[in-house]
């Protein structure tokens, strides 16, 4: 834990995307499947087209391999995207992306619940599952039947 940086310090803010920001610790239940889950309530970012933010929910889940993502680390690492101009779908890669490197879990799905603009709103889902594993598997099975059952429109 002593190579944590962030966590247990005065937060400092970054502005722009950065996923130097992410920070590890080791996984102490290697010998089990387990989620870790986290909500991201408040993410904002902007659109690369007109500059005009975009508010969503991020949703991450994964099942730890050797590291897991410590969470004030991720908290910036999210906050670093409010002025980065990226489409949703791109967003939601991104950080999928971003924390396979980072962690190489066993299993990551990111799903961001982006409020409507223009009448509309975009729910981009990502995952990725440790290749020729029962991980994979799940990976596609999950995005198979991924959001099978609609929300009720609430506005969000």
């Amino acid at each position: 834990m002593e190579s944590l940086k962030h966590l247990g310090t005065s937060t400092q803010y970054v502005f722009s995307y950065d996923k130097n920001l992410l920070e590890t610790f080791e996984n102490k239940h290697k010998e089990r499947d387990y989620f870790v889950k986290f909500n991201c309530p408040e993410f904002t970012s902007l659109c690369p087209i007109t500059g005009q933010p975009d508010f969503a929910t991020i949703y991450i889940s994964y099942i730890p391999e050797l590291k897991m993502v410590e969470s004030k680390s991720l908290k910036l690492y999210l906050f670093s995207f409010r002025n980065h101009g990226e489409f949703h779908e791109d967003c939601v890669n991104t950080i999928l992306n971003d924390l396979v490197e980072l962690m190489q879990p066993r299993y990551l799905e990111v799903w961001g619940k982006f409020t409507p603009r223009g009448g509309i709103s975009i729910d981009p889902y990502a995952n990725y599952g440790i290749p020729n594993t029962k991980y994979a598997k799940m990976a596609e099975y999950r995005l198979l039947n991924h959001d099978l059952y609609p929300e009720n429109i609430d506005n969000r």
